[in-house]
């Protein structure tokens, strides 16, 4: 996930701006302006460390000087400093919110992200986590890079990356086979999947030509179903399959085991509970 540093500055400073609006008056009033002060960050709880590139990125548009004491994807325990900060001590104090959420969320996501992969790994099996576009409004880089981070697969970055035909647009095109034809007369170039809730669905999407097959709010047993069929057709193997729906960390294995290739979660940025990081001034010139 390549972002220009300048893209990644703009939307942080958008952030800020939201947070701070006319202006941080209580630091203005209790703070002296040229006051400048030393901070630290750190976690008090384990886990995984994420938000760091951005938040130096952040620091630094701002003239505060940051030196980062972890990198993102490093496992971290409790009480950690994962950052060292200096300058202007309002500058420090205006920031720190807009900071602090930043590496919160992303290192919640990247700390769940890294169990459910580890999960599958201990249990040798091949899916990967992925990523849905269900992600906080305006965070959606953030929370795919925390993602990333995490070991996890961020699947669409932006409506651009590729064709998925979700339920509306099969409804629209009557059938999903004619998604599919619709998908690859279009020209793009790129992969096309395609979002199916049965079984004959899948088998139709994958003889239409579909790079992937979504197999969507499929219980475990339905999914084993779905893969005997495509393995009866000749088509396993040849088509991506994935699964989304009503996946937890509970039933994680169940459905990797029914040899999908991704298993895509929602609740990994929708409902992730932020890590519990926190900034403390250290010193004060």
């Amino acid at each position: 996930m390549i972002v220009p540093r300048k893209v990644v500055e703009e939307k942080l400073r958008q952030i800020l701006a939201e947070d701070v609006g006319k202006g941080d008056v209580t630091s203005e009033a209790v703070v002296p302006a040229g006051l400048t002060a030393d901070a630290v960050v750190l976690v008090k709880e384990a886990g995984v460390a994420a938000g760091i590139e951005e938040t130096v990125i952040f620091a630094e548009s701002l003239g505060l000087s940051l030196k980062a004491e972890a990198t993102d994807g490093d496992e971290v325990k409790k009480g950690t400093v994962i950052l060292k900060i200096s300058g202007n001590a309002r500058a420090i104090l205006s920031a720190e919110r807009t900071l602090l959420n930043l590496l919160s969320r992303m290192s919640g996501i990247a700390t769940a992200t890294r169990r459910l992969t580890e999960k599958l790994r201990k249990a040798n099996l091949k899916a990967k986590v992925a990523a849905t576009r269900k992600t906080a409004p305006g965070l959606l880089y953030f929370d795919k890079k925390a993602v990333v981070v995490g070991g996890g697969d961020p699947h669409r970055l932006r409506l651009d990356d590729m064709i998925l035909l979700k339920d509306n647009h099969v409804a629209i095109a009557g059938s999903v086979e004619n998604a599919v034809k619709k998908a690859k007369a279009y020209g793009s170039g790129k992969k096309i999947e395609a979002e199916v809730t049965s079984t004959e669905d899948a088998l139709e999407a994958a003889e239409a030509g579909a790079d992937i097959v979504m197999l969507d709010n499929f219980s475990p047993e339905q999914v084993k179903e779905a893969v005997a069929a495509l393995k009866k057709a000749g088509f396993f193997g040849k088509v991506l399959l994935e699964v989304s729906g009503g996946i937890t960390e509970q039933n994680l294995l169940e459905y990797a085991s029914a040899q999908v290739d991704v298993i895509s979660m929602g609740a990994l940025t929708h409902s992730i509970k932020a890590l519990d990081i926190s900034l403390e001034i250290v010193n004060v010139k």
